[in-house]
């Protein structure tokens, strides 16, 4: 939970202290990437490190990843430009690729599923309590001292964390050889990098017909084909095929990527249009977006009765539904912008999505033994941040081509009230198309999922 408290603080402290970083090292064109680079940095990396989390164990992958976190957060604490900053914030993406989905595989070793519809309720209070203290230290921050401080925050924090887990967690692995896929993971990385660049840079840099972005997406491409040639071959694959060949994990990481896209899309550009459109400070900016993430946890916590009831294709449609009618209550809000509607259009989207993250990624992780939770832990959450990583990247590009044609200006409130109702139709699309994801699941009560139950083999690997 402590380890968990770290990432789901830093995905809301950031957002509301945009404005005020901008406004002190500039760089508005580039602010985006603030929130993409930490996410692709986050992504590309979760598959490495869930494959390591099943070959030398959970422990020593999780202190490399709170490190890893500790030092990007004192470096962008001290950051003297844009530029420096997005290098800073992916070093604390490369930590938190392996903090949040190793964290959640220690759950899925340690509780049954049935279990963890009572334990869900524990993690979904780190995320409550994160969803208020996140946008309200970094709006306080932002507001009264300095935006470098919800960096210099994660410092303490990240010690605790490592601290209590070497006090009180361990485990027992089968030690053996193992090879690392090193040529996968690189081929990764690069390509989706190069994705994320055109999506982000195209119409803004460059034009979408321009050289440069054909030839990034037609590289990307090659390489992710690349990359599927590599795994097939590969004696440890970085991310097994097999995971593609499973219907559940399939569809449950489709939903991940569509639930990725719609969280940032919001938690992003809303602080933004508050600040900006409605004149909000960056603290009551924040209380809006901590809405959306305290909705999250509430339905969550709940989420395994439901579960337990009617199963986990239905827990997830219902979720997207109410995900849906909040997104719509959304880009209705930017008609008249005000803090109050915003809040509680955001607070419904997050009720729906604890109805949809929680019990989709629940039910992937229970369908598979101890020696493979990790990789599908690590797709789920790889897909999520992909999702996230291309939506901001989507958005930021739909964002400054509004700004653009407007002829406004980035700091002109019509120009960005603008922009967000277009962010926000997007979101609306994004939670529409998420839906075919819960529809493709299979019908599968708990019973006909669940691998084994935990107390089988969890207790001989940790404790």
């Amino acid at each position: 939970m402590l380890c968990t408290g770290l990432v789901a603080i830093e995905a809301t402290i950031l957002a509301t202290a945009v404005p005020s970083i901008v406004a002190d090292i500039g760089g508005f064109a580039q602010f985006p990437w603030l929130f993409s680079i930490y996410l692709l940095a986050q992504a590309v990396s979760v598959p490495v490190y869930s494959k390591l989390a099943d070959t030398i164990g959970r422990k020593p992958i999780m202190l490399v990843g709170i490190g890893a976190f500790l030092v990007g957060s004192i470096l962008a604490g001290f950051a003297w430009d844009m530029t420096s900053l997005i290098v800073f914030r992916a070093i604390q993406g490369l930590g938190a690729g392996a903090v949040l989905p190793v964290s959640i595989t220690i759950t899925g070793d340690i509780y049954s599923v049935r279990e963890r519809a009572r334990v869900q309720g524990y993690i979904a209070s780190v995320w409550a309590a994160s969803s208020v203290i996140g946008p309200t230290l970094g709006g306080l921050f932002a507001e009264f001292l300095s935006w470098r401080w919800i960096f210099f925050v994660n410092i303490p924090l990240s010690l605790i964390a490592a601290w209590m887990l070497i006090r009180s967690y361990h485990e027992t692995v089968e030690r053996k050889k193992h090879r690392i896929d090193l040529a996968g993971a690189s081929v990764l990385t690069v390509g989706l990098t190069l994705l994320i660049l055109a999506v982000l840079e195209g119409g803004q840099a460059w034009a979408w017909t321009s050289w440069q972005s054909i030839g990034a997406f037609a590289l990307a491409a090659l390489l992710i084909v690349a990359f599927v040639l590599i795994e097939r071959r590969a004696a440890e694959p970085v991310l097994p095929l097999w995971l593609f060949s499973r219907r559940l994990i399939v569809t449950t990481s489709l939903i991940s990527l569509g639930v990725g896209a719609v969280l940032i899309g919001l938690t992003s550009y809303v602080p933004t249009f508050l600040e900006v459109s409605a004149g909000a400070t960056p603290l009551v900016s924040g209380l809006a977006v901590a809405a959306l993430t305290l909705g999250w946890p509430i339905s969550a916590s709940q989420s395994g009765r439901l579960y337990l009831r009617i199963g986990f294709r239905n827990t997830a449609f219902l979720g997207l539904g109410i995900a849906v009618i909040g997104t719509v209550g959304l880009v209705a809000a930017t008609l008249v912008p005000n803090p109050v509607t915003t809040a509680l259009a955001c607070f419904v989207v997050g009720l729906g999505l604890g109805l949809v993250a929680s019990p989709t990624l629940i039910a992937a992780q229970s369908s598979v033994p101890w020696s493979e939770r990790g990789v599908v832990t690590g797709a789920n959450m790889f897909l999520r941040s992909m999702g996230s990583a291309v939506g901001v990247a989507i958005f930021g590009a739909v964002a400054n081509g509004v700004i653009g044609e407007s002829g406004l200006g980035a700091h002109s409130g019509a120009a960005i009230q603008a922009a967000s109702a277009a962010v926000f139709i997007g979101v609306v699309i994004a939670a529409v198309a998420t839906i075919a994801g819960a529809v493709a699941m299979p019908r599968a009560h708990v019973d006909d999922i669940e691998h084994r139950p935990a107390e089988q083999e969890a207790p001989a690997r940790a404790n």
